[in-house]
């Protein structure tokens, strides 16, 4: 029976024949080779013999090229993927990703290059990689390191076994690297003067609760704190007058440095008495409560989901980073050339090894273009109105003041700061007004009849008009039939008082060249202008123009964060008439309107706007200093200039002009100078107030200035941002301020809403 059985099976296997070779894919990032053979076996008829042929294994270089590939990358799930599944077993892919990701950011690790040097194929089911890798450590400089990655063959792919020295050699048995960082101290940050915007001091937060005055201390407790902070008692009332009585509200005041304070109270263990609360800090302290704040920036701690990243820029836990203005845009400066001592530590927190030790070098102060008396003299003239103020060298491009309202407090980041969480609670209120946000060189503004100069040398600049060229302006505006009349600002006065043309004494402007257009801001003659310009073929012109003035695109300022703007190109007769009176889609930044009216007074240069004034380390030659950068030419005619130069000019000084109330007397008598009033439609009911200008006083030792002033949501130009635009000329060339605003009861204090009235020029300036 078995011998039949046998010769049943041997005419089976004659028959359905022998066996050929069926190669085994591969996956799709891994090269063959032929140097190993697996054999699988498929019966097939017909064929007298089995028959072997290859099934290629995957190159383990291929393989280990893009497992670094993947590490050079970040890509640690990619990573885990390609373990044996006994190391997968051994360490989850969270354990896997924290292992690289500590190892790099203890090193302080930027980047990382490989070499593959060797391989060996040990058999079909094993071989080892040697490789070089390179850590590019941010403190210690590069770290070179041969090792060996072992691999194994499971299911026809390479997978790697997994262990600790395929980072280092050194982490063998468990060992760990420590990164003792020598950090400098961070750098101070001047105004041009060498006065300290910025530096670490003993300081000391001050605060007073109302409810808490005891009779006859309220006015002694107000005035120790002018005293103290330079704060007037009637800005110090303003701010808790109307607070509901009884309550232990507490209304934080300032944060001076510690001397100011110990020379009335002793405030070591802290003060709280009455109503003066007083607690002492150390920090890095913002000098006068934030000179130019939204610029300056600030400085906070590290946050949890930013560690990894800052420990691979050399950064230590506890740090603090800038976090807006030049704080941020400098922090290479500040914050100096880390260094540090790389140890490699056993199981036990022994040290095992040190692999590199690189000294720390001093960090490099930053002196600005700010001046910070200046600085502070515009803040206080926006105390009232959200709004900014751009003060720049007519012939440098310097800026000596970017003020924005709201401000804040950069203090207020300061934990240790008493007064910190009520500060916190201010800034981030969804109704504050982002105090944040720089309104100087961010804030994206219709531009109003401040337009209109651009406007005027698009008219010249097209050969259709001359200073000479004429235009009733009336009341009203009926040249595009399709659409509704359009009113002068003339007529629009009456409105408000509901008067008939004939009892309206504000008469329209009648016949006007086109300097004296400017001078009274016709808007008709400019909706005129720009709708002529676009019905003769010339539809761009203004914008090509406004463009040309530097409007729609980046300044190009550095260390402070800035916006283009819009300038669009008109696509019907409306646009056009709109655009030529800077409403519409117009949108520009103070920033750019300062650095156009520059270029107007000094002759056409656009200069690149610049708030670094030098750099430099301590007790060394700085490593930069300012010089103008010319961004090009206005692209208008000289007597395009003088045309415009004309009608800026008279804006201030003729009778007629729209600012003639509030500076006529002033140019003419004390500071010579040109500009336009604004009045832009916000989609509100209230206007935002615009006034941009210029000095003409050719002083060697005072350079002219260009101003630009805007207070949202205030009203007409001529009356928010003119008195503005006069406050600043008298601070900056007299170094005080004794003129009043019309909103102001003293210099400084804003007039309770029950005692507002408007100062005259007389009597706020006798």
């Amino acid at each position: 029976m078995t011998q039949i059985r046998w010769l049943i099976f041997i005419v089976i296997i004659l028959v359905v024949g022998c066996t050929t070779v069926t190669p085994t894919p591969l996956p799709m990032d891994q090269t063959p080779t032929a140097e190993v053979v697996v054999a699988t076996v498929t019966p097939e008829i017909a064929s007298p013999t089995p028959t072997l042929t290859a099934t290629p294994v995957p190159d383990p270089d291929h393989f280990v090229q893009k497992y670094l590939e993947y590490w050079q990358a970040d890509d640690y799930p990619a990573m885990y993927a390609m373990l044996t599944a006994i190391s997968q077993d051994a360490i989850s892919e969270e354990d896997f990703i924290r292992r690289y990701r500590s190892v790099l950011a203890e090193a302080a690790v930027s980047s990382l290059d490989f070499e593959i040097l060797s391989f060996l194929q040990r058999n079909s089911q094993s071989a080892e990689v040697s490789f070089r890798v390179i850590l590019h450590s941010v403190l210690i400089g590069d770290i070179h390191r041969e090792t060996i990655m072992n691999l194994s063959l499971e299911d026809g792919s390479w997978r790697v076994q997994w262990a600790d020295e395929i980072i280092l050699p050194e982490l063998a048995g468990g060992n760990y690297l420590w990164m003792d960082r020598h950090i400098p101290a961070r750098a101070n940050i001047y105004d041009r003067n060498g006065n300290a915007i910025v530096a670490y001091a003993e300081a000391a937060s001050i605060g007073i609760i109302p409810s808490r005055f005891e009779d006859g201390e309220e006015d002694d407790i107000l005035r120790n704190i002018q005293r103290m902070t330079g704060i007037h008692p009637g800005a110090l009332y303003n701010q808790y007058y109307d607070y509901p009585p009884g309550a232990d509200w507490l209304v934080y005041v300032a944060e001076v440095p510690r001397e100011f304070v110990d020379e009335y109270y002793d405030i070591s263990n802290g003060y709280d008495q009455g109503g003066l609360v007083m607690w002492p800090f150390e920090s890095r302290f913002y000098y006068d409560n934030g000179i130019a704040p939204q610029s300056i920036g600030y400085v906070s701690f590290i946050q949890a989901e930013e560690e990894e990243e800052y420990l691979r820029l050399g950064y230590s836990r506890d740090e603090k980073v800038g976090r807006q203005g030049v704080e941020k845009w400098g922090e290479s400066y500040l914050g100096g050339i880390r260094g540090g001592t790389l140890y490699v530590l056993g199981p036990s927190n022994e040290v095992v090894t040190q692999i590199a030790d690189v000294p720390g070098q001093p960090a490099q102060a930053i002196y600005t273009t700010f001046d910070a008396d200046l600085q502070l003299a515009a803040q206080e003239m926006l105390l009232k109105y959200f709004g900014a103020i751009v003060v720049m060298e007519v012939e440098t491009g310097r800026i000596l003041a970017l003020a924005s309202s709201p401000g804040f407090d950069p203090n207020a980041f300061e934990p240790a700061n008493a007064n910190s969480r009520y500060q916190l609670e201010d800034i981030y209120n969804q109704y504050g007004g982002q105090p944040l946000y720089n309104r100087a060189t961010r804030g994206q503004y219709p531009l109003g009849s401040v337009f209109k100069i651009i406007t005027t040398a698009a008219a010249l600049e097209s050969g259709l008009y001359t200073r000479e060229s004429t235009y009733d302006c009336d009341y009203h505006f009926t040249e595009i039939p399709s659409i509704s009349p359009r009113h002068d600002w003339t007529w629009e006065h009456c409105q408000e008082e509901l008067l008939t043309e004939e009892e309206c004494e504000t008469k329209p402007s009648g016949l006007l060249n086109l300097p004296e257009g400017l001078m009274r801001s016709c808007n008709p003659y400019f909706w005129h202008i720009g709708l002529d310009l676009y019905r003769q073929g010339i539809a761009d012109g203004v914008s090509e123009m406004a463009r040309g003035f530097g409007l729609g695109s980046p300044t190009g300022i550095e260390g402070v964060e800035e916006e283009a703007g819009n300038i669009p190109d008109p696509g019907d007769e409306v646009e056009a008439i709109n655009l030529a009176i800077g409403q519409g889609d117009t949108l520009v930044t103070p920033l750019q309107v300062a650095q156009f009216i520059a270029a107007l007074g000094n002759g056409g240069t656009m200069y690149q706007p610049q708030v670094i004034e030098r750099i430099a380390p301590p007790g060394a030659d700085p490593i930069y200093e300012f010089a103008p950068i010319e961004n090009g030419k206005l692209p208008v005619s000289p007597e395009t200039l003088a045309v415009l130069k004309e009608g800026m000019i008279a804006v201030v000084q003729d009778k007629r002009g729209t600012a003639s109330h509030v500076l006529g007397t002033y140019s003419k008598n004390l500071y010579a100078m040109a500009g336009k009033t604004g009045t832009a439609e916000s989609g509100l009911d209230a206007s935002h107030a615009w006034f941009a200008g210029y000095t003409l006083e050719n002083r060697e030792n005072k350079p002219d200035i260009a101003i630009a002033v805007i207070a949202e949501h205030s009203g007409e130009g001529s009356d928010i941002a003119a008195p503005i635009f006069r406050g600043i000329v008298q601070y900056y060339f007299e170094g005080r301020r004794n003129y009043l605003l019309p909103w102001e009861s003293s210099v400084g204090v804003l007039a309770l809403p029950e005692t507002n009235e408007v100062v005259s020029e007389e009597e706020s300036n006798p």
